[in-house]
């Protein structure tokens, strides 16, 4: 008996072990159950509320983004996180179980225009990658690279041509030459009356001091360097616009945009992107503002019509920005313009002849120097018009000029506002208004690109039905939130779980 009796006992031991062991397994697993149930819940819960993306940021610039407004005027939070908790609810009452939300909210959250727009940046060059591919993206940045190169050394040079203070040079020459030949008239009265013995004085009028001179074989020829003067004082925009097509007079009040409020911050979460400061992003990011905002050759429906102009000169107003445009555009080609009459040799024998005899005829042969140089100035200015005209009628400009592409011969320049469309000309090989448009954005910084381009998009969504008081600061782009479930057995799981759009 004895013996039965301490196998009863060890048996015993054993079953309540095991009977503990099978307890706390299915402890364990109801555990797992119930938490795993919690984080189908967030899962669900994020996937749902972020499935409720902006469709207009979507549609329109193919960005993700959650209207953290939820309709309103302001950034919601609370609102989002109530949006959250009705998705999380009805899977916490799956299976029978009491699992009940006792607390929660979100713990970090990322805005499109936090860490200075990184967080837009970073999704707009994201989809450009996507788009274009890695071998895409080098194409790209080695034809934008040269056009840069060129363009910019090109603007350099207008730049020296138009700060050398030829013109100034020129009427300085002038005054003093008609100062002279008035000095010289004057005496010669003088001595006439003493002598009376004929006019010995030189043969000028004030009026037209400048505008006729002898080229030193007997015939007479036009100054063109007065015409160019008074044209050069005319608004940019006249002589090179279409009248046809005409300018957008839209202006708007720029003090709440992106880039002149105080914006909202987010909070800091696991993962926010580093800043990206790579040339080739910044290409990316520039051939994505290019694709999806408008200019003079096609205007936007919404905002400011010529939205990349914008992003150049940032005035409130369209003409503004395209005069801005415009004069740019006029400078990189009158440094082309200088640069090939420099190298034409036909070229350069005209403007000498043609200064030598301005000089002849105002008795300052020493002037022939300066006055070449104003001829100079002139004739590529002249040829500029033509060219930025072209541009702006749709046409393509020949990165350097030849003899077979230049436009403008030097007798036509006095006669240039009569001549403006007949002697312009296309060339297939050249460069048209949008892509110096794009090189143009070349020589902005990052920061003017990602705030203006943000203006511009903001912009464009408010004039939406139902969209005026949308603001960018307002969507987010990620968030990490965090809830306490209590169970049944009275056991409170914590879960944190964050969802981000890239």
């Amino acid at each position: 008996m004895e013996k039965k009796g301490s196998i009863t006992v060890f048996l015993a031991l054993i079953l309540s072990i095991l009977l503990s062991l099978v307890s706390a397994s299915i402890q364990s697993v109801q555990a797992a159950a119930t938490r795993t149930q919690i984080l189908n819940g967030m899962d669900i819960g994020l996937y749902s509320l972020f499935g409720q993306y902006d469709r207009s940021l979507l549609r329109d610039y193919d960005l993700f983004f959650l209207d953290g407004t939820q309709g309103g005027t302001e950034l919601n939070l609370a609102a989002v996180y109530d949006n959250l908790e009705s998705y999380i609810k009805p899977v916490l009452k799956q299976n029978g179980r009491k699992l009940r939300i006792k607390q929660g909210g979100f713990t970090g959250y990322r805005l499109a225009t936090d860490q200075n727009g990184e967080v837009f940046y970073h999704q707009a060059v994201s989809y450009m990658k996507d788009t274009l591919g890695s071998q895409g993206v080098q194409v790209l940045l080695k034809r934008m690279k040269e056009k840069e190169e060129k363009t910019k050394k090109a603007e350099e040079d207008g730049k020296s041509t138009e700060n050398g203070e030829t013109l100034k040079n020129y009427d300085s020459e002038m005054n003093n030459a008609f100062n002279k030949s008035k000095e010289a008239e004057e005496n010669a009265k003088t001595e006439e009356t003493k002598k009376d013995d004929g006019n010995n004085g030189a043969d000028f009028e004030s009026g037209d001091a400048e505008d006729e001179f002898s080229d030193g074989e007997s015939n007479n020829a036009k100054n063109p360097i007065p015409a160019i003067k008074k044209i050069r004082t005319m608004s940019i925009l006249d002589l090179v616009v279409p009248p046809v097509k005409g300018i957008s007079d839209v202006q708007i009040s720029t003090k709440d945009f992106v880039s002149k409020r105080n914006i909202q911050k987010g909070m800091s979460m696991p993962g926010d992107p580093t800043e990206d400061s790579s040339q080739s992003s910044q290409l990316l990011f520039q051939k994505y503002l290019t694709d999806r905002l408008g200019n003079y050759q096609k205007p936007a429906s919404s905002g400011l019509q010529y939205q990349q102009e914008y992003i150049l000169g940032a005035e409130d107003n369209d003409r503004a920005n395209l005069r801005i445009v415009a004069n740019r555009l006029i400078m990189i080609r009158e440094g082309i313009n200088a640069a090939y009459l420099m190298s034409d040799p036909a070229k350069r024998a005209q403007m000498h002849a043609l200064a030598l005899g301005i000089a002849s005829a105002f008795l300052v042969p020493p002037a022939a120097f300066i006055i070449e140089g104003a001829l100079l100035l002139c004739w590529a200015f002249a040829e500029s018009v033509l060219d930025v005209r072209e541009l702006f009628h749709g046409g393509k400009v020949p990165i350097v000029k030849s003899a077979a592409t230049w436009q403008v011969s030097l007798e036509n320049i006095p006669h240039l506002l009569e001549n403006l469309d007949s002697q312009r000309k296309t060339n297939e090989n050249g460069m048209s208004y949008e892509d110096y448009l794009q090189v143009l954005l070349m020589t902005k910084s990052k920061k003017e690109k990602l705030d203006r381009g943000m203006d511009m998009i903001e912009v464009s969504i408010r004039e939406k039905k139902g969209r005026d008081s949308f603001r960018l600061d307002c969507c987010i782009e990620a968030i990490e939130a965090s809830v306490d479930v209590s169970s049944s057995r009275k056991k409170v799981f914590n879960v944190t779980r964050q969802y981000s759009y890239i």
